[in-house]
């Protein structure tokens, strides 16, 4: 069944309206009919089943499709812990993959970094382009794995800035090749409790400079390690997200 995600605001009397993009995907793209069913997710763990009731397409600058409320119920299928992925820029199209299945493995935010090591250089146009590609593929993810709320995409931060964004999470790890010791890595995931919000710092391809790993230990971040092996950069961040996931739930 198809699933879409709104704000509680959008839910009147009963019934839910759909507005934006959505809406030319449920009268173009799936050719929607009134009286068929849709799952519906308000980002606050409240779950709809809704029939199509009318589209109001008529009115300027209020596209929106409305929806009757046929049931609903809780379930929040999100971690117990909000989990910040901060990415350091990789080349080609990897933020697309690490974006589809971070969403997938649960990841609250993604924040795309700017690094020493980065080879991707955005201006201003292309960085706004890419944020709305990169946030679509969050939400498209997001329906496909049954999130309860789409994870957000923010605008590319440098290391500093990331660094000061992470001052308020509980914990920040950072994988890094030359961090040793496993047993200190396992006794920093299981120290983790469910409710904590935790960042990730991931390096681009090449990783992070020493003297950025000495400012992120600097703010609190632990290094650890990801086993004997080197990781891609589009690996390391899923390997992270999935030990935690598998310790959080």
């Amino acid at each position: 069944m198809h699933r879409f995600f709104i704000e509680p605001s959008q839910i009147q009397d009963g019934k839910i309206y759909v507005e934006g993009a959505d809406v030319n995907h449920i009268k173009n793209v799936l050719r929607m009919k009134p009286g068929d069913q849709v799952m519906i997710s308000d980002g606050e763990g409240n779950q709809y089943l809704c029939a199509l009731d009318f589209y109001a397409l008529e009115l300027p600058g209020a596209k929106r499709v409305w929806f009757r409320i046929v049931d609903t119920w809780k379930e929040n299928r999100e971690l117990s812990s909000k989990i910040y992925l901060f990415q350091g820029l990789p080349k080609s199209d990897k933020m697309e993959l690490i974006i589809q299945k971070a969403t997938e493995l649960g990841a609250y935010e993604l924040i795309p970094m700017a690094t020493g090591r980065t080879v991707v250089k955005l201006d201003e146009k292309k960085a706004e382009k890419k944020l709305q590609r990169w946030n679509a593929i969050a939400e498209s993810a997001a329906k496909q794995s049954g999130r309860s709320r789409i994870p957000r995409v923010r605008e590319v931060m440098t290391l500093s800035e990331a660094l000061a964004y992470g001052e308020a999470l509980d914990v920040l790890l950072i994988p890094y090749e030359k961090a040793e010791g496993m047993e200190a890595t396992r006794r920093a995931v299981e120290s983790i409790r469910p409710g904590q919000s935790v960042g990730i710092f991931i390096g681009p391809e090449g990783g992070f400079e020493e003297a950025e790993v000495r400012q992120a230990m600097a703010c609190r971040a632990l290094p650890v390690t990801l086993g004997r092996r080197i990781l891609r950069t589009e690996t390391a961040g899923f390997v992270v997200l999935s030990i935690l996931l598998y310790h959080l739930e």
